[in-house]
């Protein structure tokens, strides 16, 4: 210490300290408030795209991307370099993480074509009121019904082997169904010509065989419109029905005109596929594989003869139907899609996926409702029907072929014997058989899909 401080009154000390107690100090000249500015303006512009950022990296890749350079860096905003200041945005901006934008449904059905198809499904039944002054087929239904059994259940494996082969491409499910298409026709008219008993009758089953094959071909190659244009003659011809007798010749000549329509549609799109570029590996898939969609295919067959037996019109509200059905099946896996991103959990999503189920299934089925009063059907037969086919339907198109074929081919069994021999439970065995049918399949399908692995 060098002694003791004057404070007199006068002392330059004095003064000073005068000074600071009488004076407020003036506020200091901030030089680095425009800097400051200017870096919070430019943090407010980029605040979209820094907000998102993990690291002060990706906000220095983007003002690198917006071109700044080095002497604007410095001049401009007062940093030293490029990550000086995107460490001092990425500080200043908070994190922001968004949602994605929703991805597009990779299952968004078509709503004509699904509408299309339901028609087109029942359209070749207008040929039989046509055409039933010419050869009566109330009495030759048997030969008429079994070609079509075979047909359809031929028709459902060989559309699922398309569908594999197509996979591989389209020139090898032309080739698939270039083969199996003609000897599925020729089959089933060999296995109605026992129960035909004259040759108009076998005439009848090979032309309803070929038209089923050809049809057949032409939904898998999705050629819709094609085979509707096909049936113009067929179509205008039961239109003129209710008015006028368009005579025998017209009776014979428009379904016989639909159905080679029909088959030049069905070779030209062949045609036109067979031309595609054959692929490098064309292994094809076992047959066996096939083999459980033909025996669902017979059973549902099987079950829809016995409901129209009861109710003949209710075969065409169910044939109807399968437009709405198909179309339902896409709308199931969209909406099974978009729960999987939703839910974070297995039992959350199971539960979704039982929601979803119940939806569809609940959709396939109002409709139905008044359909079937209109055809005159027992509703709860026609809804257990409907409902085990639908159900089945959506298991296979999950690749779970063979326990609806067995449960399906059980419960036809079942109804099959007990109806025409009235055994017991007599005229309520349908309906049982389909409801226990119904109650399997849902059961299996809450169990399988409610795994999120099979909707990945």
């Amino acid at each position: 210490m060098s002694g003791p401080m004057a404070l007199e009154p006068g002392s330059a000390e004095r003064d000073t300290l005068a000074l600071r107690l009488a004076v407020p100090p003036a506020r200091a000249h901030d030089d680095h408030a425009p800097v400051r500015k200017a870096v919070s303006r430019l943090a407010a512009e980029l605040a979209d795209h820094i907000g998102p950022a993990v690291h002060p990296y990706e906000v220095a890749a983007l003002l690198e991307a917006q071109g700044l350079t080095a002497d604007q860096i410095e001049e401009r905003y007062g940093h030293p370099d490029l990550f000086s200041l995107a460490t001092a945005l990425y500080a200043q901006v908070p994190r922001t993480f968004p949602e994605p934008a929703p991805a597009a449904d990779p299952w968004r059905p078509d709503h004509v074509r699904s509408l299309l198809r339901g028609v087109l499904f029942a359209l070749p039944g207008l040929a039989y009121p046509l055409t039933a002054p010419l050869w009566r087929p109330g009495r030759h239904a048997a030969a008429l019904i079994v070609a079509g059994l075979l047909s359809w259940a031929w028709g459902q494996a060989l559309g699922h082997r398309a569908h594999v082969r197509m996979a591989t491409g389209r020139h090898e499910a032309a080739r698939t169904l270039l083969t199996g298409a003609p000897l599925g026709a020729a089959l089933a008219t060999a296995a109605a010509a026992p129960f035909a008993g004259s040759a108009p009758v076998i005439a009848a089953a090979a032309a309803q065989s070929l038209y089923l094959a050809a049809a057949g071909v032409l939904l898998v190659l999705a050629r819709e419109r094609l085979l509707l244009a096909a049936l113009t003659p067929l179509i205008a011809g039961a239109a003129a029905l209710p008015w006028r007798d368009p005579g025998p010749p017209l009776r014979l000549a428009l379904p016989l005109l639909a159905l080679l329509a029909t088959l030049a549609v069905t070779a030209h799109t062949l045609r036109g596929a067979l031309a595609a570029p054959a692929a490098v590996d064309s292994r094809r898939p076992p047959l066996p594989a096939s083999l459980p969609y033909g025996l669902f295919g017979l059973a549902a067959g099987l079950l829809v003869l016995l409901e129209g037996r009861r109710a003949p019109y209710a075969v065409i509200v169910l044939t109807v139907s399968m437009g709405p059905a198909e179309w339902l099946l896409y709308r199931y896996r969209g909406l099974s899609v978009a729960a999987l991103r939703a839910t974070a959990t297995p039992t959350g999503f199971r539960l979704r996926s039982a929601a979803v189920l119940g939806l569809c299934l609940l959709g396939y089925l109002l409709p139905l409702l008044p359909a079937a009063f209109l055809a005159g059907a027992a509703p709860a037969c026609l809804l257990l029907l409907a409902a085990t086919l639908w159900t089945a339907l959506l298991l296979q198109a999950f690749g779970d072929a063979w326990p609806p074929a067995v449960i399906c081919l059980a419960a036809a069994a079942f109804a099959g014997a007990a109806t025409p021999l009235r055994l017991p439970p007599g005229p309520v065995a349908l309906p049982l058989s389909c409801g226990a049918a119904a109650l399997c399949l849902v059961a299996r399908a809450l169990r399988l899909l409610g795994r999120p692995a099979r909707h990945a």
